[in-house]
């Protein structure tokens, strides 16, 4: 196996969070078809609502999100005043009230907000949108910046889930990656969330950063099963110093190989299924009564911008600066430039910068991307004649799909194919065979595993 490991892992392919994924969205998207599409979305079915807060106390060098540092407040004060003029304008062009079975604070560090304005943002949520009973609620945190005072407001505000970013205790890798917070710290936050009422805790790890071991990995996820988080996301280390320049920092030598970065992953995960965690997809694991596990124990698992999910809304709308949204008719990115996103906001435009509108292919090709991330199985004719297209309609992708199979990294019975027992590390290459726009424009990626 490990020459077909080696022939597969360093590949360059999409983490497939959407189809197409983002770097394939159109330039200058017109604003006035994005408005039409929340127009015409149907009254009676939940959306979902994301919410971008780019900015963060601290850089940490291994990020590749869309993040700016915040020295002063007064930038932020000001962003939080746009984000809430756009949840009006968003919430304008829709057919009505809409019901909202989600709600997701991502960053940046959105706990970088004063407790008053996260107060001020739900508030307008909670005009503008009818949250439902049971609704998810989540925020993503930084222990290391993470109050007393933000702790119990986003307890008060209804808060149902958190997400912190561990990445790994190891203090060699810690300073490598300029992020310190021992495991107290990050017990510390958690025990404050649950006191607070929040419910179910996410813990974000990720394997193959600098300096990093087999061993120190292992011992960290061992500690982290100790605070008995709901959710473990087990991320591989994209190292894109040509997208997110504070990468450059990290010493390109002191990164492990793809080999020690399988082993890493290994080690990790068996780690977590030995401590009561059920594997799910590529990089997720799960207690087994936490929304997500449930999801994929009944092929319910979904997949959307922030990983695997259990959120059934076909509408998801992104709100902030470089938000991207979806609804049944196609994709949408706020600018990712929040001088430009905020000018458009105030100028009473929806801000949208690049989009896709999905054709009956894309949906297709979509759906079968999502059951190979979720499922790591599909049924090509089934999947096909659900989405019109009576014929065989993969032609192109059976040499790809035949060498595949001849590795032994999937199986194929008639027209049902699957990954094979324990390939799932493998589901990203075999999702790209599907890819119509990868396969037409590469676009450079992080390798697959």
């Amino acid at each position: 196996m490990s020459s077909v490991f080696d022939k597969y892992a360093k590949r360059s392919v999409p983490r497939y969070t959407s189809y197409p994924t983002a770097p394939h969205f159109k330039a200058e998207f017109s604003e006035a078809l994005y408005r039409k599409w929340l127009g015409r979305l149907d009254p009676n079915e939940p959306i979902s609502l994301y919410l971008h807060v780019p900015f963060c106390q601290r850089m940490c060098w291994y990020c590749g999100c869309n993040m700016k540092l915040s020295a002063r407040y007064a930038p932020v004060s000001s962003y939080v005043e746009c984000l809430i003029a756009e949840i009006d304008l968003v919430a304008g062009a829709l057919p009505a009230r809409m019901r909202v079975a989600h709600v997701h604070f991502g960053g940046g560090t959105p706990t970088a907000l004063d407790p008053g304005d996260l107060a001020a943002i739900m508030g307008r949520i909670a005009e503008r949108f009818q949250l439902q009973p049971g609704a998810e609620l989540a925020i993503e945190s930084d222990p290391r910046t993470l109050t007393d005072a933000m702790i119990e407001r986003i307890g008060a505000l209804g808060f149902n889930r958190a997400s912190f970013g561990v990445q790994e205790f190891d203090p060699k890798v810690q300073a490598a990656i300029n992020r310190i917070q021992p495991p107290e710290m990050v017990a510390r936050a958690t025990e404050g969330l649950r006191a607070a009422g929040v419910r179910r805790i996410n813990f974000d790890l990720i394997y193959g950063l600098p300096h990093q071991t087999v061993m120190a990995l292992r011992q960290t996820v061992e500690q982290c099963v100790a605070m008995r988080p709901d959710r473990v996301a087990l991320f591989g280390y994209a190292h894109v110093p040509w997208m997110a320049k504070n990468q450059r920092m990290i010493p390109e030598d002191a990164l492990p190989q793809s080999t020690e970065r399988a082993a890493q992953a290994e080690a990790a995960a068996a780690a977590l299924v030995s401590g009561g965690y059920a594997r799910i997809g590529i990089d997720h694991f799960a207690l087994a009564g936490d929304p997500l596990a449930i999801a994929a124990r009944a092929g319910e698992l979904r997949r959307n911008f922030q990983g695997y999910t259990s959120d059934a809304a076909q509408t998801l709308i992104g709100v902030g600066a470089t938000s991207i949204g979806r609804t049944p008719k196609g994709y949408v990115q706020n600018a990712a430039e929040t001088g430009a996103w905020s000018r458009a906001v105030s100028a009473g435009r929806l801000s949208v910068a690049r989009g896709h509108a999905m054709s009956a292919e894309d949906a297709l090709r979509a759906h079968v991307i999502e059951r190979i991330m979720c499922d790591g199985a599909i049924d090509l004719s089934a999947a096909g004649r659900a989405f019109g297209f009576e014929e065989e309609w993969w032609t192109v992708e059976k040499t790809m799909l035949a060498e595949l199979q001849g590795d032994g990294v999937i199986s194929q019975e008639k027209d049902r194919l699957a990954l094979a027992p324990d390939s799932m590390h493998f589901a990203r290459i075999v999702a790209s065979v599907f890819d119509a726009y990868l396969r037409a424009a590469p676009v450079r990626h992080s390798v697959a595993v």
